[in-house]
């Protein structure tokens, strides 16, 4: 029996739809739909236990994975089958998480995993843009308690026109690249890079965004409506108690306002107000604190974040005592690690970054193996956040998806300020020391610091900086390079960089429904005199990139040379090759250029000499002299018939200077020319017509001596064969090698 399905279809104005479907596929979830764009098809499905857990957090779920199949493709690698999620696919599951968590209610404990999985691709639809689509969808067809529908929509901006959810080549045209995930009613999520985009340009992209999320959300209602969405579930809320929580207010309201505007640094502040929870704590019985421990400790935490608000909208004081646009103290040092290519170290306050570079050849790009997408990154960075830095202590298992996230925010940063022309493979990694504010915009700063120090040619160097927003409704206050507890306790968490002309990238979380773009601009605009700030501190430590790179640092030299070269050089069973990289000390890496059909030599060496030999030879397997040019050549080998020359500027190219072109006098014995290890000019005349063989010339070269006559052409087989004076007796060319007669029998 075929089953009854449900379909609502998005008209995105330009010939483009998108289609939601449920009732087919996996009908067993508790929510199920089936987005589709053109040939793309995504299938995500939710599930939520009923049965409540112990944990005091929402434990959510959100996988997203892209199969191979989709694309008609095999998994790379020796093991033919998905396994763990790549790099890639955890940014897609970040960025639909952040929008989705905030929904659900906050007393709700249950176990729910939402799977969005790439079930069909299609090169024309970047799929990542409708994860967020898929996953609101799915939930509005569950019994799941939810807020409300969200979505999320990519926007381009080519060629000055905004475009909705742009293929990928479309995209590589693009100046500004943002996604926006909203409800009908709200901004809550942006992350995008851009190519030095004013503050008014970003508001406008996201605006553009939002009134396309806008009919996508409405789509998700008329879905739920037609396939008869059922009323969200019931289940047991937490208990509350106004007396209680009136109780703890009153008590700790003040000393907690008190804590928060002493100034003092993180280690003093939060033992205060773990004094003063102890305080709460000692208010109440055992038998209290046993039934209704978790009710106190949300009080307290409710009291304390009220008072740290209340004391930055009433008085502009932030817990470490700063102005709501004060930047902490900061301080920088370059070069500081001897071994690496480049390094620096950036510290903020109590945040601290110290960043690494590494050169390489196009053999050390970063592969990416994608049903989506193939190819590589010359320039990528890596961020490391270890226990440490925050002074707690726990185990390592593996990348974490907030590393990944925060590294790929650092990279989106500092990618478009590589020149195109930069020969290297870049590697960046930041080590994060301390943390307490945002360490991932202290790793765009040390990242353009140890870039610049490693003599990588930025176009500009850039700076980020991390900002907080707190608003009652009627008042806000924007705060500039928020604490850790400023990102807990305020209303948005967002991180911008760029550099002095311009956003390169952002990276926004919004708390509160309805903020207005006026609010957003502002917070924007006093963002970027933050990172003017910054930027001044930087450029004071290393104003301008290193012209070279380090003495111990590899240097690159491209060649380009003819694909018949190619075998050449790398030599049979790549014998050449290898023996040139261990004669020179040299990395060696030839790649092919399909557009121009010549090959790419890239050669890597710390030591110059070895650098020159490589493009020595091959100058020398790829040279070829010019017609009617002018060579200087040595003489290697004497012959009866001529001298065998080899090239001065290309060692091992050899060509056979005739008797005849020695002089215009007759010339009966070479010797009589030229000797072993002259060095002269020659003029090279092309192959001759008669021989087929390159023909050289010294006596072009010399002036014709008064009443020249020419003299018939020598015979070449003659000459061959070596002139009758210097044959020898017939028993020297007959008999040289025979046996005596005597003993010839």
């Amino acid at each position: 029996m075929i089953p009854k399905t449900f379909k609502e279809v998005i008209d995105l104005g330009d010939g483009r739809t998108i289609s939601l479907e449920t009732g087919k596929l996996a009908k067993q979830a508790h929510g199920s739909v089936v987005v589709q764009m053109g040939n793309a098809m995504l299938l995500c499905t939710v599930v939520s236990s009923y049965t409540p857990t112990t944990m005091d957090f929402f434990p959510l779920t959100l996988d997203y994975r892209e199969k191979f199949a989709a694309a008609g493709l095999f998994p790379g690698g020796y093991f033919k089958r998905e396994a763990r999620p790549s790099s890639e696919e955890i940014l897609v599951m970040r960025l639909v998480d952040r929008v989705l968590r905030p929904l659900f209610p906050k007393d709700y404990k249950f176990e729910t995993q939402v799977m969005i999985q790439l079930m069909s691709h299609d090169d024309e639809v970047m799929p990542d843009a409708l994860a967020g689509l898929a996953a609101s969808a799915a939930i509005q067809l569950s019994d799941i308690p939810f807020e409300t529908p969200i979505s999320e929509a990519r926007v381009a901006r080519i060629n000055g026109e905004f475009v909705l959810n742009p293929s990928r080549e479309k995209l590589a045209e693009a100046d500004m690249d943002i996604m926006v995930g909203a409800s009908a009613d709200s901004v809550m999520m942006v992350e995008g890079q851009f190519d030095e985009c004013s503050e008014e340009e970003m508001a406008e992209a996201i605006k553009f965004a939002h009134e396309a999320i806008k009919v996508q959300c409405e789509a998700q209602v008329r879905l739920a409506e037609a396939f008869g969405k059922k009323e969200p579930r019931e289940y047991e809320v937490a208990a509350t108690d106004e007396e209680i929580e009136k109780k703890i207010l009153d008590a700790t309201y003040q000393k907690a306002y008190d804590i928060a505007k002493s100034g003092t640094s993180k280690k003093e502040r939060s033992q205060a107000f773990s004094d003063l929870k102890e305080e709460v704590k000692a208010m109440f019985s055992e038998e209290e604190l046993e039934e209704k421990g978790k009710m106190i400790s949300g009080y307290f935490n409710d009291a304390q974040k009220k008072a740290v608000r209340d004391l930055t909208l009433k008085e502009g004081i932030r817990l470490d005592g700063r102005k709501t646009d004060e930047i902490r103290p900061i301080w920088c040092e370059v070069d500081y690690l001897p071994s690496t290519h480049g390094s620096a170290i950036f510290t903020r306050g109590e945040t601290q970054a110290l960043a690494t570079v590494t050169l390489g050849t196009s053999r050390e790009a970063n592969q990416v193996d994608l049903p989506t997408q193939q190819g590589e990154e010359t320039f990528y960075l890596h961020y490391n956040f270890p226990p440490f830095s925050t002074g707690e202590a726990y185990p390592i298992r593996g990348t974490s998806r907030r590393e990944i996230g925060h590294g790929n925010l650092a990279q989106r940063a500092l990618k478009g300020m590589i020149p195109a022309d930069c020969p290297y493979t870049v590697r960046v990694v930041s080590e994060v020391l301390e943390s307490n504010g945002s360490s991932s915009m202290a790793t765009v700063c040390a990242g353009t610091m140890s870039l610049m120090d490693a003599g990588v040619q930025l176009k500009k160097p850039v700076s980020g900086i991390a900002m907080g927003l707190i608003s009652d409704g009627e008042n806000y206050a924007v705060l500039s390079d928020i604490l850790g507890d400023e990102d807990h306790l305020g209303d948005m968490d967002f991180k911008v960089t760029g550099t002095e002309d311009g956003i390169t990238a952002c990276q926004m979380d919004i708390k509160i429904k309805g903020l207005s773009y006026e609010i957003l601009v502002n917070a924007l605009k006093q963002a970027r005199a933050g990172r003017l700030h910054i930027l001044e501190k930087l450029t004071e430590t290393i104003p301008a990139p290193n012209q070279n790179v380090k003495a111990h640092s590899p240097k690159i030299i491209t060649r380009r040379i003819p694909n018949e070269f190619i075998g050449a050089l790398i030599g049979p069973g790549g014998k050449v090759i290898q023996e040139l990289q261990k004669e020179t000390k040299t990395e060696i890496v030839i790649n092919e250029d399909p557009v121009t059909e010549e090959g790419i030599v890239e050669i890597l060496g710390t030591q110059q000499e070895g650098i020159d030999k490589v493009l020595a030879k091959i100058d020398s397997i790829t040279f070829k002299p010019e017609k009617g040019s002018v060579y200087e050549v040595k003489v290697v080998k004497i012959l009866d018939f001529g001298a065998v020359v080899e090239y001065v500027d290309a060692p091992g190219n050899e060509v056979l200077l005739h008797i005849s072109e020695l002089a215009w006098e007759r010339t009966n014995d070479v010797n009589d020319v030229l000797k072993l290890g002259d060095v002269i000019d020659v003029k090279y005349f092309g192959l001759d017509p008669k021989t087929r063989k390159d023909k050289v010339s010294r006596k072009a070269l010399l002036e014709k001596p008064e009443g020249y006559k020419e003299r018939a052409p020598r015979d070449d087989k003659r000459d061959n064969r070596g002139s009758r004076d210097n044959r020898g007796s017939r028993d020297n060319r007959g008999r040289d090698d025979r046996k005596p007669r005597e003993k010839r029998d």
